[in-house]
């Protein structure tokens, strides 16, 4: 299987690398230091699970790489809407995209029945521009349940989690998604292929709508959020409103929130990409975790207050975060 990653950054070259121990044929689209360090030495990964070192082939160019199987998408998802002259040379007539983002994806309401069918979360596709770049039936979803980071060009470190769950838009069992989970399985990954990954999605926004944005209002760790009373009483409340917005959708998922913050408690003092962001000065991922739920809530009649609130707050410190800097 012949395998893109654009944008290899923390998980997209830790995929990557994994994928190329499987046998896959892996082509990392990166640039600056990182991909002079990917060129010189390959991808090296420290993890629990074992360190190891493999070699993909790494460019700026996706020219140079041509049309392959599969796209996987390392972008923050506020870099979709352009990422289109960067896809295009990678697309051949049967290419799959596998967009690994976080919260709701510009093909939520793609191929599946019901009052809402084929309808656009503006949030997440502002005019379709997403749908444009990336065209949905090429889509494959799938939802991250691993942490990494890079601590320095070409190295990243792998934290915890090893699975990526993937599936259709229109809940179909392909060939497509077989075929990925085999060669994801052959590097180390689990990769199940969910019947409708929309009760994944809700699952891990369940942490994302709250400890991304809070981390960034309070600059505080997971953990530090958790043991907090009152910040985790507000976490709860967040989650309570998120699942009342996906049950109004059809989506029921099994885990409970208690369930939910302990497993963030146990994570320690992780610092969310959101985090992260902030403290470069770069826009944070709120649009896709944050603003097109409560944009679902509007949809659905859902009150989510508590969502709403944060949700402006959160939104304001991403447009002073956002604004050039004064001359």
């Amino acid at each position: 299987m012949r395998i893109a990653v654009l944008g290899a950054g923390a998980i997209g070259a830790y995929a990557g690398a994994a994928l190329q121990r499987g046998g896959a044929d892996v082509h990392l689209i990166a640039r600056n230091e990182h991909l002079r360090a990917l060129r010189e030495r390959g991808v090296r990964v420290l993890s629990p699970r074992g360190d190891f070192t493999a070699h993909p082939h790494a460019t700026a160019d996706p020219a140079e790489v041509g049309p392959v199987d599969v796209v996987l998408l390392g972008l923050k998802a506020q870099h979709y809407a352009a990422c289109g002259p960067l896809l295009r040379p990678l697309l051949g007539p049967a290419t799959s995209v596998v967009a690994a983002q976080n919260g709701i994806p510009w093909w939520y309401f793609h191929g599946v029945p019901g009052p809402f069918a084929d309808r656009r979360v503006e949030s997440v596709d502002p005019g379709g521009a997403v749908s444009r770049a990336i065209p949905v039936e090429r889509a494959i979803g799938c939802v991250v349940y691993a942490a990494t980071e890079i601590v320095e060009p070409g190295v990243v470190r792998h934290i915890e989690g090893t699975r990526f769950s993937i599936g259709e838009p229109d809940r179909s069992d392909s060939r497509r998604c077989r075929d990925l989970s085999a060669a994801m399985a052959a590097g180390g990954l689990k990769c199940p292929v969910e019947p409708d990954l929309r009760v994944d999605i809700w699952v891990k926004l369940m942490g994302n709508i709250v400890f991304n944005p809070l981390s960034a209002l309070t600059r505080s760790t997971m953990a530090q959020i958790c043991r907090h009373r009152s910040t985790r009483d507000l976490a709860r409340t967040m989650m309570n409103e998120t699942l009342d917005v996906a049950a109004r959708l059809g989506v029921r998922p099994s885990v409970s929130v208690e369930r939910r913050l302990a497993g963030a408690e146990r994570t320690g003092d992780h610092r969310t990409s959101t985090l992260h962001d902030l403290e470069r000065g770069r826009p944070m991922e709120l649009d896709v975790i944050l603003s097109a739920v409560v944009e679902l809530a509007d949809l659905t009649g859902a009150p989510a207050p508590t969502l709403r609130a944060v949700d402006a707050v959160a939104g304001l410190l991403n447009q002073r975060v956002s604004e050039p800097a004064p001359a």
